[in-house]
């Protein structure tokens, strides 16, 4: 659990801290060193850095053919750079990460509840926070590049209180059933952790 001092300490202020604690327990890392490499949908295996040099070098790496995401807020790493040379340490500094990644997040969330209508009943704000979450997953929302999209500005993002929803309609129900939401190639996956076992082994060890 990322530590509350610090969340009120780094986050953007957009985001209440409860918003902020959610979306990094559903999408992020407790890990400041966490590195996810995917390409396409499928998870590239990388060593663990144990020092931001390390995490640096394997960013750098990677960077261009591989989609990273970085850090407790799991942050795009080739967002708004040309080359790996432009790469800076914030992106593994935790409090850095935190306000960037949140940040971020806020306009995600915002364009995802302004297409909704800024929706305040409390049925629908938890479907509106899913939403948002896959769409920070994805990188897409309604065929839209979110991290690229115009911010929609003045929108008021309010926290959702915890709903038990059908396992159809959240990202682990789609993990869990074997789909996908439509999205791009070069769509960022869900987290790696997170994701179901997709190779069927259980005739291995079975008779001839």
């Amino acid at each position: 659990m990322i530590d509350a001092a610090l969340i009120q300490q780094c986050a953007d202020r957009a985001l209440k801290s409860e918003i902020v604690e959610m979306f990094i327990d559903r999408a992020g890392s407790q890990d400041p060193l966490a590195i996810t490499v995917r390409s396409g949908n499928r998870i590239v295996l990388v060593p663990k850095p144990t020092t931001s040099d390390e995490a640096l070098a394997l960013i750098r790496d990677n960077l261009g053919r591989n989609t990273v995401r970085v850090g407790i807020t799991q942050y795009p790493a080739g967002l708004g750079i040309i080359g790996a040379g432009q790469l800076k340490p914030d992106l593994v500094d935790t409090c850095e990460n935190i306000r960037m990644g949140t940040a971020l997040f806020a306009r995600v969330y915002r364009i995802v509840t302004k297409w909704y209508g800024s929706p305040t009943a409390k049925d629908v704000l938890p479907q509106v926070f899913d939403d948002a979450i896959i769409a920070w997953q994805t990188g897409y929302f309604e065929g839209v590049a979110v991290f690229r999209a115009e911010d929609p500005g003045d929108v008021k993002l309010t926290e959702p209180q915890p709903v038990r929803r059908d396992g159809a309609e959240t990202q682990a129900g789609l993990l869990e059933s074997g789909t996908k939401p439509d999205a791009p190639a070069d769509a960022v996956a869900p987290d790696a952790n997170k994701a179901g076992i997709r190779i069927d082994l259980s005739g291995i060890g079975g008779r001839p």
